[in-house]
C-alpha cells in the first residue's frame, strides 16, 4: 500500500512537471509566471535524480557503499581527510558554483527566455550531472586522481598527455576569468569587500573550532559560522558608510588582484580542513540562503516574466554577444546545465574527502543539479525585468552608443521601450549613478535581484539590496576560485609526477609549494594583464571561457565514456557518449565560428583585420593606436588558444576511440 502511494505520488510529480514545462515551451505573445518555471525544474530534478540517477549509480557505476574510499584508505590529515557527507556536499557545491549559473543565463537572455530555459533543465539532467557524478565516481575508484591523470591512466599516452595539458591550460584560463570578475565585483566596493575578507579568518575559526575545540559538532558550527557570516554582511553595510572604515577597504583593481592572487596561495598550500573545506561549505550557507529566499520571494510575488520568448537576436544580431542562437546559447549558459570545471574538482578535493561511496550520487549529481536551480533563478532575476532595462544595462557602448539619449533611442528602435527618465531613477534607486552599459551580467542581475528583494521586503531599501547581491555574486565566485587552486596544484602535481614520482605525492610539502606558485602564477599572469587591459580584460578572457568549459566537459565525458567501454560496459556507454556526442558538435561549432567567421562581432581574426584596416586607413587617432595593437595582440591570441584547445579535444575523443575499441580488441 506504501508503495503503492509511492508511485502515485510520483505520478502526479510527473504531470505537474510535464504541465509546467509545456506550459513554458508552448507559450507565445502571452504572459507567463514566473511561478511555472520554478515549478518545472523542481519536479525534474526531483524525477531525475530518484530515477535517473539511482539507476546510474546502481546498474551503470555499480557503488560499493562497503568499499573503503581513498580518505579513508589514505587519510593524511592534509588533503585525504574522511568528511562528514554535508561539509563535503557544501565544499563541492561551494566549489562548483561560480560565476556560470549566475552569469550566463543572464546574458543568454538576449535570446529570450525559452532557449535558456529548456537548455539549464535538459542539459543539467541528462549531461552536466552525469559528467559531474561519473567522474567523482571514478576517481575515488582510482586514488582521487585528477581528469588529466585518470586520461593518461586510461586512455593512453597520446591522449592522456592532450588531456593533461589541455585541463591544465583550461584550467588557469577560467580561474584567471574568475579571479577577474571577483575584482570586478569588490572594485571600490567597501561592503563587498569587508564581507567577503571576513569569511577567510571566520573559515579558520570553524576549522579550527571543528578539529580541535568541539570534535565532530557539525551542526553546532554551522550555527556559529552562519551567525558569524551574517554579522561580517551586517558589519559590511557599516563599514561601508563610515568614511574611516571604508578607506581600508576601498581597493582598486590591481591591489585587489594582488590579494586575491596571495589568498588562492594560502588555500593552495595550508591544509585543507583549515581554510578551505569550512569556507566553502559557510559560503554554501550564503548561496543558498539567498537563493531559497529568492524562490520564496518569487513563489510569493508571482512576478510575470517580461522578456519575450524568443527575441530577434536569435540570428546573431544581439547587442550583448555576436553569434546566433546555435551554438552560442549553449556556450554562453555553461554552467548552469554542463561545466568542464566541474570534473576537475569532482576529481580534485572532493574525491580526497569523500568518506563512502554512498554519497556520490547525492554530492556528485544532486549539487549540479542545484547549481542548475541557481541558473533558473538567474534567468527568472534577468528577465523580470523590462527587456527595455535589461538591454540598456548590458548593450556595451560600442554598440548602443556613449551618451544616454543615443543608447536609448537605438533600444527603442528594437521594439523594446525605456527612457532617460526611467534609467535615471532606477540608477539612483540602487545607489548608482547610471546603469548604462554596465555590462558582463553581475550589475542587471543585482537589479533584478534587488527589484525581486524589494518587492517582498519593502522598495526603500533598493541601494542595499542591489550592494547586497553585488557581494552574493562575489562569494559564488571566489570559492570556485581557491578550490580550482588547489586543484590545479593536484594537476600539476600529477604531470610532474610522470616524470619525478617524488613530485607527484600530493602531500610533499615542497611539492606544494612549488606547485602552488607556480599555478597561482599561471593564472595570475593573465589575471594581471586583464586588471590593466584598458577595455576592462573582460573583453580578453570571457571569450575563451564558455568554449574552454565546455571543451574541458567534452574531455572528462570522452574519458568516462572510454573507462566504462574498457570496463565491459558498452551498453551502458550512451550515458556519456550521447552528451559527448552533442558538446562535440556545439563546441567544434563555436571554435570554428570564433576564429574564422567573417563578422566581426564573432570572429577573433576578421576583429583583428578590423582593427589593422582601421589604423591603416587613419581611423584610430594617434592616442589609441599602441591600444589598438593590444586589442589587436588579444583577438589573435583568443584565435591560437581556441584552435589550440580544439586540437586537443579531437586527440583526446580520436584517442578515447582508438584504444576504447580497437586496442581493447
Amino acid at each position: 500500500m506504501k508503495k503503492y502511494f509511492k508511485n502515485i505520488v510520483w505520478v502526479l510529480l510527473a504531470l505537474l512537471g510535464a504541465l509546467a514545462f509545456s506550459t513554458i515551451a508552448l507559450s507565445r505573445n502571452e504572459s507567463i509566471n514566473a511561478v511555472w518555471f520554478i515549478t518545472a525544474a523542481v519536479c525534474i530534478y526531483m524525477i531525475a535524480y530518484r530515477f535517473y540517477a539511482s539507476w546510474i549509480a546502481a546498474k551503470v557505476l555499480v557503488i560499493d557503499e562497503h568499499r573503503k574510499t581513498p580518505a579513508l584508505r589514505l587519510q593524511n590529515d592534509k588533503d585525504f581527510i574522511p568528511t562528514d557527507k554535508w561539509i563535503v556536499f557544501g565544499h563541492h557545491f561551494a566549489a562548483i558554483a561560480g560565476p556560470g549559473p549566475l552569469v550566463g543565463p543572464t546574458l543568454a537572455a538576449q535570446f529570450g527566455y525559452l532557449p535558456g530555459m529548456l537548455w539549464i533543465l535538459i542539459g543539467a539532467v541528462l549531461g552536466g550531472a552525469v559528467q559531474d557524478m561519473t567522474t567523482l565516481f571514478f576517481s575515488t575508484r582510482r586514488n582521487g586522481k585528477s581528469l588529466g591523470q585518470m586520461a593518461r591512466d586510461e586512455i593512453g599516452v597520446i591522449g592522456g598527455t592532450a588531456s593533461l595539458i589541455g585541463t591544465f591550460l583550461i584550467m588557469v584560463i577560467l580561474i584567471a576569468v574568475l579571479g577577474l570578475v571577483v575584482v570586478n565585483a569588490m572594485k571600490h566596493s567597501p561592503w563587498a569587500t569587508s564581507t567577503v575578507a571576513a569569511t577567510i579568518p571566520i573559515a579558520i575559526f570553524i576549522g579550527i573550532y571543528l578539529r580541535s575545540i568541539r570534535t565532530g559538532r557539525v551542526l553546532e558550527a554551522s550555527l556559529i559560522g552562519f551567525g558569524l557570516l551574517l554579522l561580517a554582511v551586517f558589519a559590511g553595510g557599516l563599514i561601508d558608510h563610515s568614511q574611516t572604515l571604508r578607506t581600508y577597504f576601498d581597493h582598486d583593481s590591481l591591489t585587489l588582484a594582488w590579494a586575491i592572487i596571495f589568498y588562492g596561495f594560502a588555500a593552495a598550500v595550508l591544509p585543507v580542513w583549515l581554510l578551505l573545506a569550512p569556507r566553502d561549505y559557510l559560503s554554501t550557507f550564503v548561496k543558498l540562503g539567498t537563493v531559497i529566499v529568492l524562490a520564496v520571494a518569487i513563489i510569493t510575488l508571482q512576478p510575470e516574466i517580461k522578456m519575450p520568448a524568443l527575441t530577434q537576436f536569435t540570428d546573431g544580431t544581439g547587442p550583448i554577444f555576436g553569434g546566433s542562437l546555435f551554438p552560442f546559447v549553449f556556450i554562453t549558459i555553461a554552467c548552469g546545465s554542463i561545466s568542464g570545471f566541474h570534473s576537475l574538482i569532482a576529481s580534485g578535493t572532493t574525491p580526497k574527502l569523500l568518506d563512502n561511496e554512498k554519497y556520490i550520487p547525492m554530492i556528485g549529481y544532486g549539487a549540479m543539479l542545484l547549481e542548475s536551480f541557481v541558473a533558473i533563478m538567474a534567468l527568472i532575476a534577468a528577465t523580470v525585468l523590462e527587456p527595455g532595462i535589461f538591454f540598456a544595462i548590458n548593450s556595451p557602448v560600442g554598440v548602443v552608443g556613449s551618451e544616454a539619449v543615443d543608447a536609448i533611442q537605438k533600444i527603442n528602435s528594437w521594439g523594446f521601450k525605456v527612457t532617460v527618465e526611467e534609467m535615471e531613477l532606477l540608477a539612483k534607486n540602487m545607489g548608482e549613478t547610471s546603469l548604462f552599459a554596465r555590462t558582463g551580467g553581475a550589475p542587471s542581475l543585482a537589479v533584478g535581484m534587488a527589484n525581486i528583494f524589494g518587492k517582498a521586503f519593502g522598495t526603500n531599501l533598493l541601494a542595499m539590496w542591489y550592494h547586497f547581491a553585488i557581494m552574493f555574486e562575489a562569494i559564488f565566485i571566489l570559492t570556485t576560485l581557491d578550490a580550482g587552486t588547489r586543484v590545479g596544484r593536484f594537476m600539476l602535481q600529477d604531470m610532474i609526477g610522470n616524470i619525478y614520482p617524488k613530485f607527484g605525492q600530493t602531500s610533499w610539502m615542497p611539492s606544494i609549494i612549488l606547485s602552488s606558485a607556480i599555478v597561482v602564477s599561471c593564472w595570475g599572469y593573465f589575471l594581471y594583464i586583464g586588471v590593466i587591459d584598458p577595455n576592462g580584460g573582460v573583453n580578453i578572457l570571457w571569450p575563451l571561457f564558455g568554449i574552454a568549459n565546455q571543451m574541458l566537459a567534452a574531455i572528462a565525458l570522452s574519458v568516462g565514456t572510454g573507462i566504462l567501454i574498457k570496463s565491459n560496459k558498452l551498453k551502458y556507454a550512451w550515458v556519456t557518449g550521447l552528451p559527448l556526442i552533442w558538446l562535440i558538435i556545439v563546441t567544434t561549432t563555436a571554435a570554428y565560428q570564433k576564429i574564422f567567421s567573417q563578422d566581426i562581432r564573432v570572429g577573433f581574426l576578421a576583429a583583428a583585420r578590423n582593427l589593422t584596416d582601421k589604423i591603416n586607413t587613419g581611423l584610430i587617432e594617434d592616442s589609441k593606436i599602441s591600444i589598438t595593437h593590444q586589442l589587436i595582440f588579444n583577438q589573435k591570441l583568443d584565435a591560437f588558444i581556441t584552435l589550440f584547445l580544439l586540437i586537443i579535444l579531437w586527440t583526446v575523443v580520436i584517442d578515447m576511440l582508438r584504444i576504447s575499441f580497437f586496442k581493447k580488441n
